[in-house]
């Protein structure tokens, strides 16, 4: 079974996208800031996170930056979904090594389409 990680600080996307990702059979493990993520990730690999920017704590950028450190995490696709949609804000994100960069307001359809083709 391939593995989501779904970080992101508002509960009605966490809800939408868990149901959504268990509904195609994904194993979902949810954080809802940077830290919390990469407190899961010292125990899980999933196969793709979905990663908001603007979150408390640790942002969505430094968060890359960490599991981008990781070798551990080396295969592991990351889909930033941000509110953040200026040009400079998904190049940063792409630079940082993001797979793929997608804005909010978004299709959940779209969205597991995108994650089913990296994977």
């Amino acid at each position: 079974m391939k593995k989501i990680l779904i970080v992101d600080d508002e509960p009605n996307i966490i809800m939408a996208l868990e149901y959504a990702f268990k509904k195609s059979n994904f194993e979902v493990f949810i954080a809802r800031d940077g830290q919390e993520a990469l407190d899961i990730l010292k125990n899980e690999i999933p196969n793709i996170i979905i990663l908001d920017i603007m979150m408390p704590n640790v942002d969505g950028y430094a968060t890359l930056e960490e599991i981008k450190k990781d070798v551990k995490l080396a295969n592991c696709k990351v889909v930033f979904l941000s509110a953040k949609n200026k040009e400079s804000d998904i190049q940063k994100g792409i630079d940082l090594g993001a797979n793929a960069y997608i804005t909010k307001p978004f299709s959940i359809k779209k969205l597991i389409e995108q994650v089913n083709v990296l994977l």
